[in-house]
């Protein structure tokens, strides 16, 4: 396995490409020794990076290349300045994410970091598109994948909230919670603590309806759905409580009572976790049989192209992929003998 880090760089109309390059810059003026692989527009990095005055060395991608930063641009066609929502940078910023998925998947790659697309852009561009996370768990061939987002407020207290359903209407969210999806969702955020190394995976798991039902006068899906799978991830060996109001387990989590909050859909998760790390928040795929991170925010279509989007979500995006190949490598490490 390859220890070097891939980068899709996104829509290169919005700031993926921006906030990827600051980064960096970042990364590299520090300890980290991590080594990257950028993909995606050559022209536009190399303009960003004197335009930002960074100074990073970005050398064109070779096999055997021990640069820290290396280039990769697999020639899909962009114009030399791309609108936001042009179709042609949105075909390019799936072939980048394609491109990156399938190193992973050969295993030429440790790890995927994916810029920001715009996915009303991408179907307008006469791609199927639900999301970076739907596609990249297409070509890997398995649908047993879940979305955390986690984040640490100004005192450093981390909250790791998974999630049930993702982008789904609201009207459509109580049908899609069934005790096979919120097990697998308990499993894998069970499996997320181990990755990190934590001590526990204590998992709070949330009710749907207001104070989790209310014994049944707000709903029935707290008894008849998400209890049963609550018990069966215990007799499994979780340490799963719940279901539990939302209005109130995400300041339990917060204090350091869970290291995981189960939420059952996307709003009811990410409106704590964007208050508590709104610039710092990461969104990590949980199952992929690769890592793959991303920063917590969009295209930013708005600010492009200024020099002022701020990069601390990559920052935190590139560290927590830094950390897990870290991990994953430290526990596939064999053990040298006496005789070796």
């Amino acid at each position: 396995m390859n220890g070097r880090i891939g980068i899709s760089l996104g829509d290169p109309a919005g700031i993926g490409p921006e906030v990827t390059l600051k980064a960096l810059a970042v990364e590299l003026s520090g300890d980290a020794a991590a080594s990257y692989l950028l993909i995606g527009d050559a022209p536009t990095c190399q303009r960003l990076n004197q335009q930002l005055a960074l100074g990073l060395t970005l050398s064109p991608f070779t096999a055997g290349s021990t640069s820290r930063i290396c280039l990769l641009d697999p020639g899909a066609s962009l114009p030399e300045t791309s609108a936001p929502e042009s179709p042609a940078a949105a075909r390019a910023a799936v072939a980048w994410l394609r491109e990156a998925a399938q190193r992973c998947l050969r295993g030429e790659l440790a790890a995927m970091v994916t810029a920001p697309v715009n996915k009303h852009a991408v179907v307008r561009a006469g791609i199927p598109f639900i999301g970076q996370t739907e596609l990249l768990s297409e070509m890997a061939g398995t649908a047993r994948t879940a979305m955390m987002l986690l984040g640490q407020d100004s005192g450093g207290r981390w909250l790791r909230v998974a999630l049930v359903t993702t982008h789904l209407a609201l009207r459509r969210v109580p049908d899609a919670i069934t005790p096979a999806k919120l097990g697998l969702a308990l499993d894998l955020a069970a499996q997320s603590c181990r990755d990190l190394g934590l001590s526990r995976a204590r998992l709070a798991v949330c009710g749907l309806n207001p104070h989790a039902g209310e014994g049944g006068e707000f709903g029935r899906e707290e008894a008849e759905v998400i209890l049963p799978a609550i018990t069966a991830a215990r007799q499994r060996g979780l340490e799963a409580v719940g279901p539990l109001p939302a209005d109130t387990v995400f300041h339990q989590a917060l204090r350091g009572n869970f290291e995981v909050v189960v939420a059952m859909y996307h709003d009811q998760g990410l409106g704590p976790l964007k208050t508590v790390a709104f610039d710092t928040g990461v969104n990590w795929t949980l199952g992929l049989p690769f890592i793959r991170t991303s920063p917590d925010h969009g295209t930013a279509y708005d600010i492009a192209g200024r020099g002022v989007a701020n990069p601390s979500s990559m920052i935190a995006a590139l560290c927590l992929a830094r950390q897990l190949v870290a991990r994953r490598a430290s526990l596939t490490r064999t053990p040298m003998t006496n005789d070796e």
